[in-house]
């Protein structure tokens, strides 16, 4: 996918939180030509490519601390956008008060839940009181408007710098390479071809409810060769007796090996959806740093 793709709304893609977020990071990362458009939410960040305020959207899916990010895999499917990229983003928090504030003063940390359970460590040793917010860029603002030195927010450089904040701590993540997966979502699905790289195939199926009707529809991707790099389950019921799969796989649904996986695939499943197939960051070959 290029990054100079032009779209219909003067060069914007959108992403969820306010200005500052890390999600606002990856953006500048992938596209620095673009201009970012900050969401109240995941549904109107979608929305806003739908509705054409933005070409793209930039959604985090997964943490490698933190695991996968709540609802995502349940929006992704409804939103009727396609997968046309991914981008690894390296997270170091920062621990922002206001000026004049001392880290031994700080008795409150609000920030994002998924940023607070990546500081867990951080936050038990010296007793501070975690408060969630709705992003991490919000808390930074939040906190930069109650002007009290006790509270905190965990957040990225950029947030301290948007809000006016000071860093109290460092890199107070867990995890020394804390990062991100986020998806690239556009109205139009790409067709990458494989021989310029490596590519990503990412899907849905529900399999049929009979036994081993999982091990016998994933069984085409162990005979062919095709690498799984992805796979969770979802509840779609309140029977809680069908689930729906995500799956990324490694190859395009056109290369042989991985079309006699998919066709093994459908034939056990009851539904088979391809929500993209796009370029594999590089970051998967350890060739680039995530932190963009």
């Amino acid at each position: 996918m290029s990054q100079t793709q032009q779209n219909p709304n003067g060069n914007v893609i959108a992403f969820q939180g306010s200005p500052g977020a890390y999600s606002d990071m990856a953006c500048r990362a992938v596209f620095p030509e673009m201009t970012t458009l900050p969401c109240a939410a995941f549904e109107d960040t979608l929305q806003a490519v739908h509705a054409g305020e933005a070409h793209y959207a930039m959604i985090p899916v997964d943490n490698s601390s933190a695991g996968r990010v709540a609802d995502i895999h349940h929006l992704l499917p409804a939103s009727g956008l396609h997968i046309v990229g991914e981008h690894f983003q390296r997270v170091n928090h920062q621990l922002l008060g206001v000026p004049g504030a001392k880290l031994d003063d700080i008795r409150v940390v609000r920030s994002h839940v998924q940023a607070l359970s990546q500081c867990r460590n951080f936050l038990r040793e010296r007793d501070l009181k975690p408060v969630v917010h709705a992003d991490t860029a919000g808390s930074a603002a939040e906190v930069a408007s109650l002007g009290d030195p006790t509270q905190a927010a965990i957040a990225s450089r950029l947030a301290g710098e948007t809000y006016g904040l000071e860093t109290l701590s460092e890199d107070i993540e867990d995890a020394h390479e804390n990062t991100t997966r986020f998806l690239i979502m556009a109205r139009e699905p790409i067709d990458p071809d494989p021989e310029a790289g490596p590519v990503i195939t990412s899907m849905l199926f529900r399999v049929r409810s009979v036994p081993a009707a999982l091990y016998k529809s994933l069984g085409g991707f162990a005979t062919n060769g095709v690498n799984i790099t992805k796979l969770e389950s979802y509840i779609t019921d309140a029977s809680f007796a069908v689930a729906e799969f995500y799956a990324d796989v490694e190859g395009h649904p056109d290369q042989r090996l991985v079309r006699l996986a998919l066709e093994e695939l459908s034939f056990f499943s009851r539904e088979v959806r391809i929500l993209g197939v796009y370029p594999a960051s590089p970051f998967r070959q350890g060739k680039t740093d995530p932190r963009g």
